[in-house]
């Protein structure tokens, strides 16, 4: 558990800074250039001393690459080119420290000639720490996005980027300013950092296996109701199919392609979109905003010209129509949908697989059908891919579907719009905690490296 709140202590005298982004700091604090802190490691891999191959994750710090794929083809290059780096070294990715691409070592091995790499007086790994922590701080991070030189991030439409590569150069680094608390000070300062956020980093654990553990209940609550319905007395009967098990006797089983009727989104992407116009959905948006529903009065959409619907009117989606994204990044992703819960014009957008209801039903109870695992696995089978896996049409057609009358789907909808609405709060409750243990983790490092806050 995270202890309370530490109470906020502050050194008992300040001096400015001189710096515009660090402000005052602690009178017996130094300011020094990057370059008389650190000192570059330019020790070259050759001849060849090892092929341990370390890569830097935002999220994870250093480490080697062989722990995160078993793929080492994209490293052809010549390894006696690359540089090394040594045990307690502080490495940088000159082309994504802005984002926090910054770590201190824990192996030793070879590095992209694109990495700097640094370290302390006898090799201090303190000190190394220290400054780990400063440049994965937001404070410094604003300050080395205003360094960064080459391409900006270009935005895909799904809350991710294709492209981020500022790179900072090797002399704008070397000469930041930039605090120097005595090194027994950095040691204890980061002695309290570790303690503290390693508590942090176990509460903000649990919290994420307490939300894995809600997501599951949700599947299964969902999984029971679309497959057994509501009536527990009920004859079941076998579906034929390994992924459904048994269903109520009376339920109808068919092939998707016998139930929906398939056709393919428009050719639309982002330099097509504006302001104002006829909606457009595409497969970024089902992939991070509109999943399982999309309803124009709450969620807001980018628009097309109202040329479209002069040239393309049977391409427009309505009420009760779904919406499949046809690539997904990870096995997971495949299937992912949306369904239209609003009667505005809406086209669907490029990489998309319209699905149009051949005869009535409730398509909210289909919805949570292709939210559960019972066909979501129909899909995962199918899909072929390495890193994009594609979900075609002729995918889609193979799927069972199974389905009571339109009534009964209507009273399971009922029955899973009130049980998944509580789970759902229940895991917004909990990602808002671990969003303020985040915040709180963020502003003690900021506040300690920068000596706003007194810790030892």
């Amino acid at each position: 558990m995270v202890e309370a709140k530490t109470k906020i202590e502050r050194y008992e005298s300040y001096r400015d800074s001189g710096i515009e982004w660090l402000g005052e700091i602690p009178k017996h604090w130094k300011i020094e250039s990057f370059k008389h802190i650190l000192t570059e490691r330019n020790e070259k891999n050759a001849p060849i001393r090892t092929k341990e191959i370390l890569s830097l994750s935002i999220d994870k710090g250093v480490t080697l690459y062989a722990e995160k794929t078993t793929n080492l083809d994209r490293f052809k290059d010549d390894f006696s080119k690359y540089k090394l780096a040594h045990k307690g070294d502080l490495v940088f990715n000159s082309m994504n420290m802005i984002v926090g691409a910054v770590g201190v070592s824990d192996y030793f091995g070879c590095v992209s000639p694109v990495y700097y790499t640094y370290y302390g007086e006898l090799n201090n790994s303190d000190t190394s720490k220290f400054y780990e922590y400063l440049f994965r701080s937001k404070i410094v991070q604003g300050v080395l996005y205003s360094l960064g030189k080459g391409l900006m991030a270009i935005d895909r439409g799904d809350g991710k980027y294709n492209t981020l590569r500022l790179k900072v150069s090797r002399d704008d680094l070397r000469s930041m300013k930039l605090p120097f608390p005595n090194p027994s000070e950095q040691t204890k300062i980061v002695q309290f950092l570790n303690d503290k956020t390693t508590k942090i980093e176990d509460a903000i654990a649990i919290k994420e296996q307490q939300i894995n553990l809600l997501k599951e209940r949700k599947q299964i609550l969902i999984h029971k109701a679309v497959t057994r319905g509501l009536d527990d007395s009920v004859t079941l009967k076998d579906s034929c199919v390994e992924w459904i098990g048994e269903i109520p006797e009376h339920w109808e089983v068919k092939r998707f392609r016998y139930v929906f009727n398939l056709g393919k989104g428009l050719t639309i992407t982002k330099d097509n979109l504006r302001e104002e116009g006829v909606f457009c959905v595409n497969y970024g948006e089902i992939h991070s905003k509109y999943g399982f529903e999309l309803d124009t009065n709450i969620h807001k959409l980018k628009c097309v010209d109202e040329d479209y619907l002069l040239n393309n009117p049977s391409a427009l989606i309505n009420y009760g129509d779904f919406v499949f994204a046809d690539t997904s990044e990870d096995i997971e992703g495949s299937g992912n949908f949306t369904y239209l819960e609003s009667k505005d014009e809406i086209f669907a957008g490029y990489h998309t697989v319209v699905a149009k209801p051949k005869f009535e039903i409730e398509s909210r109870f289909f919805a949570y059908i292709f939210e559960s695992e019972s066909f979501r696995n129909q899909i995962r089978t199918k899909v072929k891919g390495v890193k994009v896996f594609s979900i075609t049409q002729s995918i889609l057609k193979q799927p069972t579907v199974w389905y009571p009358s339109k009534n009964e789907q209507k009273e399971i909808v009922d029955y899973l719009d009130s049980g998944t609405k509580k789970i759902e709060t229940a895991i917004g409750l909990k990602q808002q905690e671990i969003d303020k243990l985040k915040e709180y983790k963020s502003s003690l490092i900021n506040g300690a490296v920068t000596g706003k806050v007194r810790v030892c």
